[in-house]
């Protein structure tokens, strides 16, 4: 906090909204968007009327505290999830039949873990487990540890700069904002210093995402449920800190799934994904079995089966060539099925 009100105090209000982008919202909030640029916010303060100020409770140097206080709830917020995570254990419960969880997994920084089982078995019911940071206080009575340890509370409670980041099935946007709008409000509260250019790559990768195109004056309320999914892998890959990333059923939302857990895993978090689909659960390094609520078994992806990738992407090409016909009002002809004999 000190340090902060010292570069407040040092800082011409240009090269502060520079570092804290922010702020340009606090200024917004209080009619002070024209001030001099640059004077140090409290030398710009001496050329704004104290009936300005009244109007929001406050004097000058209360101001230059209350924009400070302001100031310091992002930072802490934005460096929350930047902890240096190494590792996720899950510790077993028990499943629906009260029968205890045996298994025991560690994962680590870069690995990717998919969860497979039949629908209803319980695959959401562990990712919300590791969410909340679970400790034997969910039906489960599964418990999180994170670097070996139990996380303590700011890191289970924080409502910003979590740990966990989650993409789930449904996404619904209620703010009436233009794509644009919403990514560089994102990049300021993350206080990235290059907004321009994180939010138009931002948008340039969940384009690249999305079967089908969108523009950065679109509505995110008018975004299609695979194009919102699209946005959110783009967001969370490029601006979200926290260290853990959450995705549950991946394969219906109309993307690109090879190119989105590839940007996904190149930063370094640790993944889990909940999946019906060969192509990502084979991507995982292990794969998690549900079966009645609980973890049946763990098992390690083997190299036959990476290497039996290649001939299911194959398929998947081909029915996916096929879906986009159809959407374009194209015939299914035989020949366009592979011969699946040999």
């Amino acid at each position: 906090m000190n340090n902060l009100l010292k570069k407040i105090s040092e800082l011409t209000l240009e090269n502060l909204l520079k570092e804290y982008p922010i702020a340009e919202d606090y200024l917004a909030n209080i009619r002070l968007s024209g001030i001099s640029r640059e004077k140090t916010f409290a030398d710009a303060l001496a050329d704004v009327s104290e009936d300005s100020l009244e109007e929001f409770g406050l004097t000058r140097e209360e101001a230059v505290e209350h924009l400070c206080s302001f100031l310091a709830a992002f930072e802490n917020d934005s460096t929350a999830g930047k902890r240096n995570i190494t590792s996720l254990t899950i510790l077993g419960g028990h499943n629906k039949s009260k029968i205890p969880e045996t298994a025991e997994l560690t994962i680590y920084q870069g690995e990717i873990i998919s969860i497979v089982g039949p629908t209803g078995s319980g695959k959401s019911r562990l990712l919300e487990d590791i969410e909340c940071l679970a400790q034997r206080d969910t039906p489960t009575g599964r418990q999180i540890l994170i670097n070996g340890s139990v996380p303590d509370e700011e890191w289970r409670f924080s409502t910003g700069g979590k740990l966990v980041a989650q993409l789930s099935q449904n996404m619904n946007f209620v703010m009436d904002l233009t794509v644009r709008e919403f990514l560089v409000m994102h990049a300021k509260s993350r206080l990235v210093s290059n907004v321009d250019e994180v939010a138009e790559k931002c948008f340039a990768c969940a384009n690249g995402l999305a079967g089908e195109k969108f523009t950065k004056d679109t509505k995110v309320t008018q975004l299609s449920g695979g194009q919102s999914r699209a946005l959110m892998i783009a967001d969370t890959a490029l601006m979200s800190s926290s260290p853990i990333i959450l995705i549950d059923e991946i394969e219906n939302a109309g993307i690109d799934r090879r190119k989105a857990i590839e940007l996904l895993a190149g930063n370094e978090k640790i993944i889990l994904m909940s999946t019906h689909d060969p192509l990502l659960a084979l991507r995982g390094d292990k794969r998690i079995v549900i079966s009645n609520g609980g973890i049946a078994k763990i098992i390690e992806t083997t190299d036959a089966e990476r290497s039996s990738l290649f001939r299911i992407e194959k398929i998947d090409n081909v029915l996916q060539d096929m879906r986009n016909k159809l959407r374009f009002g194209e015939s299914i002809t035989e020949d366009m099925i592979p011969n699946l004999e040999n």
